[in-house]
């Protein structure tokens, strides 16, 4: 075919074709940016719903929602902080992936060491009384988050009483040999922080009366602090608590 001249082509043509062009690139230079917007987390399904769609395998279903989870914080084209998810729903997630997974460690270890990280203390809480609330459920395998609780309770908000609360709970409750000493003795620490010493001594005299600590250096250890809590009593350092003045207990 032969190539018609520019010339023979309708003024009118041309027009339409330039103006065309303007008013693409207008729309384009005035056009606004896209922006990535950030997606609530959605409700966590019931344990029913999951269960059907776990198709058999609710520990494969359980590891990928955890995975799914965990990545939530980072979305197409957005990284999210931790402090603008929705912590209540993040808890429900939390705890419908540890029914599908009961012996599963890391919901629990997540809460108390990745999302309890937020300097916000109401999300901080919610994480702890999240690992508090489950750590009933098998206290010899979950007490390790709680003691990160307790740690975090203490260094982090401050909240002595409440570190002493998950403390308590791991010396009751966790009592398998596998479990450290010094998870189950932490309570005594706390107590003696607290200036709380008669409670200290009762919790630590039960502790050497209940002869759990056979190891010699250990126990040298706990006797030893045992005379300092005497020594700060006899001194008049102490400070009845609530927990003793329901406890008759005889002046050393």
């Amino acid at each position: 075919m032969r190539e018609r001249r520019i010339s023979s082509v309708p003024k009118m043509a041309i027009a339409c074709v330039l103006g065309a062009l303007v008013l693409q690139l207008s729309w384009h230079q005035f056009k606004e940016k896209p922006r990535a917007k950030a997606e609530n987390l959605p409700p966590a399904p019931s344990y029913v719903d999951l269960r059907l769609m776990s198709l058999g395998e609710p520990i494969a279903l359980a590891k990928w929602q955890m995975l799914s989870l965990q990545a939530y914080d980072y979305q197409p084209g957005i990284s999210i902080p931790f402090r603008q998810l929705d912590y209540q729903r993040l808890s429900d997630w939390l705890g419908r992936i540890l029914e599908l997974d009961p012996p599963a460690q890391y919901p629990l270890l997540a809460a108390a060491r990745l999302y309890s990280e937020v300097p916000d203390p109401t999300r901080q809480r919610l994480m702890m009384d999240f690992v508090y609330q489950r750590f009933f459920v098998a206290p010899n395998q979950r007490w390790e988050s709680l003691a990160h609780c307790a740690i975090i309770a203490k260094h982090r908000l401050h909240d002595l009483p409440l570190a002493q609360k998950f403390a308590r709970a791991i010396r009751e409750k966790a009592t398998d040999s596998k479990v450290p000493a010094w998870a189950r003795q932490m309570e005594v620490f706390l107590l003696e922080d607290m200036n709380e010493l008669t409670s200290a001594k009762i919790v630590l005299g039960g502790i050497l009366a209940s002869r759990q600590v056979t190891d010699p250096r250990e126990l040298h250890f706990l006797q030893e602090r045992m005379r300092v809590l005497e020594e700060k009593t006899r001194l008049g350092v102490d400070v009845i608590s609530p927990f003793e003045s329901q406890v008759k207990v005889p002046k050393p």
